[in-house]
């Protein structure tokens, strides 16, 4: 058993010590006092149970057991340096790829502007998008695919032990139809003036999804859907078709505004969503993390100004 006073941190002041063979210059070097320098070079041969050092006025000089502890611990501590370099590659932690899950809808306007703002921070970053629903990339975090997700955070359960969460925006949802449809009023969109109507709709586990549910509900009625698509263009594209009507949110108005007919929900109906940055709480360190992190909290600011 190695004894609990020989620890890495005493084996650097060690080292430092070794290289100046001052005190004063090896506290400057490593940003403590002399006199912690000084407990640990002591403490040190404790836990050695035998000297290193004798003092010689107030300079401490080197035994053989000191050179004979210098070739060794210099050898530990660049074993050590080069395992935890690997473990953090392994994680995945200051790699140079990133992976990011992120909703279909956010990749109109909101993840451009991440990527290019995160490219002038880390230029040597590559980044790998995946995406997929809320509840597919929710998982994919969890089980340590993704490095960090962009979800809407309102339609989920995040658990805020393991992850931290950081919004972006907040979106409307309205209703969409085809260009050629005629709405039942000009102004705010009554589901239930609805009721005949045909409706396309996401899959089960997509955020727009658990919006859509709650909505038919509060207007009391289960809406004639002729198919279910898994992702929110090939939704949009049936609606422009004619197929039928949907809900979705603001952030797809401007590639779709000309094509498709929209209309914000009554009152009753209205709803928001919170897009937000999910990343582990366990790498808040993360170099890549960091950088992602710093460009959204740019991104929310611009967006609460717009």
């Amino acid at each position: 058993m190695i004894d609990s006073e020989i620890t890495f941190r005493k084996l650097e002041i060690f080292l430092a010590y070794m290289e100046k063979q001052n005190i004063t210059r090896a506290a400057e070097q490593l940003g403590l006092s002399s006199v912690s320098v000084h407990r640990a070079l002591h403490s040190l041969e404790e836990g050695l149970r035998c000297p290193l050092f004798i003092h010689r006025g107030r300079n401490l000089l080197p035994l053989p057991a000191a050179e004979a502890l210098l070739e060794h611990a210099t050898q530990v501590i660049e074993q050590m340096e080069h395992g935890i370099l690997a473990t953090q590659r392994a994680a995945g932690f200051g790699d140079k790829r990133l992976k990011v899950g992120t909703l279909y809808s956010l990749t109109l306007e909101t993840i451009p502007r991440l990527i290019m703002g995160l490219k002038l921070r880390r230029p040597e970053l590559e980044l790998e998008l995946v995406m997929g629903s809320n509840s597919d990339l929710l998982q994919k975090l969890e089980d340590g695919l993704l490095d960090a997700i962009l979800i809407s955070t309102s339609d989920s359960s995040v658990d805020t032990q393991r992850y931290d969460q950081l919004p972006l925006f907040q979106d409307d949802i309205f209703l969409a139809a085809p260009a050629s449809a005629e709405l039942a009023s000009e102004g705010t969109a009554d589901l239930r003036d609805y009721k005949q109507k045909k409706f396309v709709s996401l899959a089960e586990g997509f955020a727009t999804y658990h919006g859509f549910q709650e909505a038919f509900q509060i207007a009391g009625f289960e809406p004639d859907i002729v198919t279910r698509v898994n992702d929110i263009f090939s939704m949009l594209s049936l609606v422009q078709a004619g197929v039928g009507y949907t809900l979705i949110p603001g952030r797809m108005k401007g590639v779709y505004a000309n094509t498709v007919k929209l209309l914000p929900l009554a009152e009753a109906y209205q709803m928001r969503q919170t897009i937000s940055l999910v990343l582990p709480h366990s790498r808040e360190h993360d170099p890549n993390l960091l950088a992602l992190a710093a460009e959204s909290r740019m991104y929310a600011l611009a967006s609460r100004k717009r």
